[in-house]
């Protein structure tokens, strides 16, 4: 995939998206979704899961996005792509925790940690990136 990070920071940093939003909302062209579409769906899943700190909403977008681009889409054999995706997403959740520490909003966003903005800007540009690196 190209390049995406860019878009994807833009959305959030600019535009006002959540951090959910911004990285799956970069991928809706590559896929054939209505932007609008994902823009609602995600619209609960920033700052981890409505404001819950839990998981990342920038994590949460990127497996969103590993699910759309990796699933067979057969509902006549739901299992056919699962153990695959679910292989993908913790490769890319291991990955994001490399980088950034955790996969937890509570855990990187800290009082003593970066500033929330920045933070989140990073986490973003990292899921965005990782899913870029994705081989397909």
């Amino acid at each position: 995939m190209e390049a995406n990070k860019d878009t994807a920071v833009a959305k959030f940093t600019e535009k006002g998206y959540n951090c959910c939003q911004a990285v799956a909302c970069t991928y809706c062209e590559k896929f054939g979704v209505k932007e609008e579409d994902v823009f609602r769906l995600t619209e609960g899943f920033g700052l981890g899961m409505g404001g819950l700190m839990d998981t990342c909403g920038a994590v949460t977008g990127m497996f969103l996005v590993i699910s759309l681009a990796n699933s067979a889409g057969d509902m006549e054999q739901p299992r056919l792509t699962k153990m695959d995706t679910y292989a993908k997403i913790r490769e890319a959740a291991k990955l994001f925790k490399e980088k950034k520490g955790s996969v937890y909003c509570r855990d990187l966003k800290t009082e003593n940690g970066q500033q929330p903005l920045l933070c989140c800007t990073k986490c973003v540009e990292t899921a965005a990136d990782l899913i870029d690196r994705i081989e397909w």
